[in-house]
């Protein structure tokens, strides 16, 4: 599947069409039939409530006003998946192959499918803090940061601690610590709670019209989820900044930041990302820029990532809900085999 157009640059970074109307761009130019005397006729095959985000209807313009196809410059998917020879990939829950350069979707199973993401989520935590937020903000622990799920990666902060911005990104991103999720919410938005809601607000802004957030970390909570496909949309629009292309590409970090008393306390993360740790080989002829890690019991085993061919191609590939960690950096090497 193709959708081609070309993007406008504002401030440094892409911007996209004010009105989100998830329609092809073909389907939404042989759809609009305009009438005389300035009325507007809308011929369309789709639901105005569909499961698939590509081509949901949200949105109507003027009758003065020809409808802007909200997928012009995107990687679209449908309701049928996408094969691709040789590749199956049956334990994982989802999956999708993006050419983000000539915009195919190369690969898709059950890319509509609402999963839980785990800590896929802190990519729209990250997205909402770097666009709300600035890198030298000065953040504050708060009682919250205390977090006793079991098997939940954690920083170690305590209330009354101190990190900027920055910081708090690099481990959000890297370690994928859940107390810092906490903190950089409440720092941005003052509460959870309005975090959240600029999560979910970001998130139809930009066309990921089939995910809900409950949390800004990824734990398991009923009423959270997101496709594979929202997360292309979502982890695209956060590659329109640099700062958070920089730090998914890290393998480590290292820095300090103060508890209450201002103690200097000593922060050396790795990447969760074994590829970019080198504990598993990427695929011929195919580079890992960076990506997202994500791993709950309720959610299996989840990564995002940005790679490019040899020569430059980029590509933006998703696995959800695989049942093991072996087994999804198995997939995913199987995935991204695809790109020759």
């Amino acid at each position: 599947m193709k959708c081609t157009n070309k993007k406008s640059k504002t401030c440094g970074r892409t911007m996209r069409p004010g009105i989100k109307v998830r329609l092809f761009a073909a389907a939404v130019m042989s759809a609009i039939l305009i009438t005389g005397c300035g009325d507007t006729s809308y011929d369309m095959a789709y639901k105005m409530n569909t499961d698939v985000s590509s081509y949901q209807l949200t949105g109507t313009s003027s009758s003065q006003e020809i409808l802007t196809p909200f997928a012009a410059d995107l990687c679209v998917v449908g309701e049928s998946d996408v094969s691709a020879s040789g590749v199956s990939l049956p334990e994982a829950g989802a999956a999708a192959l993006f050419n983000t350069k000539s915009l195919e979707t190369i690969y898709a199973k059950n890319a509509n499918e609402q999963l839980n993401p785990a800590s896929l989520t802190k990519i729209m935590t990250a997205l909402v803090a770097i666009k709300y937020g600035s890198p030298d903000q000065m953040l504050t622990a708060s009682e919250n940061v205390k977090i006793t799920e079991p098997g939940a990666t954690l920083c170690g902060i305590n209330p009354g601690d101190q990190m900027t911005m920055e910081q708090a990104l690099h481990v959000l991103l890297l370690q994928s610590a859940n107390d810092v999720a906490i903190m950089i919410a409440e720092g941005v938005s003052g509460s959870v709670d309005a975090f959240v809601a600029k999560m979910n607000e970001e998130a139809a802004s930009i066309g990921a019209t089939n995910c809900n957030f409950t949390n800004p970390n990824g734990l398991t909570e009923e009423g959270h989820y997101m496709t594979a496909y929202d997360l292309y949309l979502i982890f695209q629009e956060a590659l329109q900044y640099e700062l958070f292309n920089q730090i998914i590409q890290m393998a480590t970090y290292t820095s300090s930041y103060h508890d209450r008393n201002g103690n200097e306390k000593a922060l050396d993360i790795k990447n969760s990302n074994r590829y970019l740790r080198g504990t598993w080989e990427m695929p011929a002829n195919v580079t890992v820029i960076g990506g997202k890690t994500g791993t709950t019991t309720a959610a299996g085993s989840c990564l995002i990532l940005l790679a490019k061919s040899s020569d430059g191609t980029p590509y933006i590939s998703v696995i959800m809900k695989d049942s093991s960690g072996d087994q999804l950096y198995t997939d995913m090497t199987d995935l991204l085999g695809i790109i020759k």
